[in-house]
């Protein structure tokens, strides 16, 4: 089983729950991590509340705050759509078939390492 707010910053969803300005609650923060003066010094980190699901969201991948922001919605909006939807959410979905993709290439490249195996062990009884 997929842990649901795992799924969740997945592209190409198109069937989201909306979100209002007024069930969120926006903090700017200083971000952590590397960066030295640029870090610690500016409050470019955005923590987005959805008040009604209790849901958390902090997002600092650039120094513009706006885009911050942007993410920030994103990504929230994705996560109250888990959160409410469960397995039904486009993005679970979505998440599922990916695994199952990724899951059928590496049987895949498992099989093909079996098979070069067994040639190359053909190959040294051929030789003897």
């Amino acid at each position: 089983r997929v842990p649901l707010l795992q799924a969740a910053r997945k592209k190409n969803s198109f069937n989201l729950l909306g979100l209002t300005e007024a069930e969120l609650e926006e903090q700017f923060v200083r971000g952590d991590g590397p960066g030295g003066q640029a870090t610690n010094k500016t409050n470019n980190c955005v923590v987005l509340k959805h008040i009604p699901s209790g849901i958390v969201v902090k997002c600092h991948q650039t120094r513009s705050v706006e885009k911050n922001r942007k993410t920030a919605r994103e990504i929230l909006q994705e996560k109250v759509d888990l959160f409410y939807k469960g397995e039904d959410s486009d993005i679970f979905k979505e998440k599922k078939a990916s695994e199952k993709k990724k899951q059928e290439k590496k049987r895949r490249a498992k099989e093909n390492l079996e098979r070069k195996k067994h040639f190359k062990e053909m190959q040294q009884l051929d030789k003897k």
